[in-house]
């Protein structure tokens, strides 16, 4: 019998800490992946185009929005985890050529045994530091670029800078868009400033978010974006409000009245994401 018939949970120890891969007995495809306690991915090996997190919900829209339905883009992944937008967009665009930054071998080793990738898929995997590969890329090289790293529940600083924004820039087409996950909970001051921080390198900018974290009731995921050219924002803003949890798009004045204030994050400056509440970090009950 095949690992996939059997459905186990698996658990292995990763530069991250302990990685578990959880089946989902409602759905027989479908993976979650926990690092070190915290939900990190969730991937369904049937239907790739199903997302099961809402804040990658929202990077797919923008995925969607952003070119004609069907057309290849080049797109970089900072961050790998179980490769859930890099199945994604080999799903819904084919053709696409797709780069994921890793520095967890043994985590990339994991996905690659248990969650194997379909063939011809595009997607390559480079092991190494999501900045460094960064800026190893030839410039204009990329149609997107994805930052969703966490080192267990919180994004390095060195990936939440203005230096950071630049080389993501450089490594982007002059048409290109760089993708910002940015966790954080009231008052909201690590999601103003990376705002901020993108808005210094690009003159259009979004953000999509649910609207109770928004209003700084509760600690979640805010997604970023910014360009050099203008955003689809009507068609983002159509998508997101008929998601099961309908999310709000900020841009323009109501963006700037958003960032207020704040100062973007340097090399010098910048500080690790919030760590979310205890509530949010506990591991799964695996069955056996």
């Amino acid at each position: 019998m095949s690992r996939r018939a059997e459905r186990y949970a698996v658990h292995r120890e990763v530069a991250g800490g302990l990685a578990e891969l959880v089946p989902d007995l409602d759905r027989p495809g479908s993976w979650l992946l926990y690092l070190g306690d915290a939900p990190q991915s969730q991937v369904d090996l049937d239907d790739p185009a199903s997302l099961e997190f809402e804040y990658v919900q929202r990077i797919a829209h923008l995925l969607d929005v952003i070119a004609p339905a069907g057309t290849p883009l080049r797109v970089l992944h900072l961050g790998g985890g179980a490769l859930t937008l890099p199945r994604y967009l080999a799903a819904t665009r084919p053709r696409s050529s797709q780069l994921v930054a890793e520095r967890d071998a043994a985590l990339v080793d994991l996905v690659r045994e248990y969650l194997p990738l379909p063939p011809r898929s595009g997607i390559r995997v480079r092991i190494g530091d999501a900045r460094e590969v960064l800026a190893s890329v030839p410039p204009g090289r990329f149609d997107v670029v994805i930052s969703d790293v966490f080192a267990g529940a919180r994004t390095p600083p060195h990936l939440t800078t203005v230096e950071c924004a630049e080389l993501a820039a450089r490594a982007l087409a002059a048409d290109g868009v760089l993708i910002q996950n940015v966790a954080d909970g009231p008052p909201l001051a690590f999601a103003k400033q990376q705002v901020a921080t993108v808005m210094s390198v690009f003159p259009y900018g979004v953000m999509v978010a649910e609207p109770g974290v928004l209003r700084r009731r509760r600690f979640g995921n805010l997604v970023v974006a910014g360009s050099r050219r203008p955003l689809p924002v009507a068609e983002l803003t159509q998508r997101a409000a008929a998601d099961p949890f309908p999310a709000r798009v900020l841009d323009g004045g109501e963006l700037d009245r958003f960032v207020a204030g704040a100062r973007p994050a340097t090399d010098a400056t910048a500080q690790p994401s919030p760590l979310p509440p205890p509530a949010l970090l506990t591991g799964p009950a695996a069955p056996e």
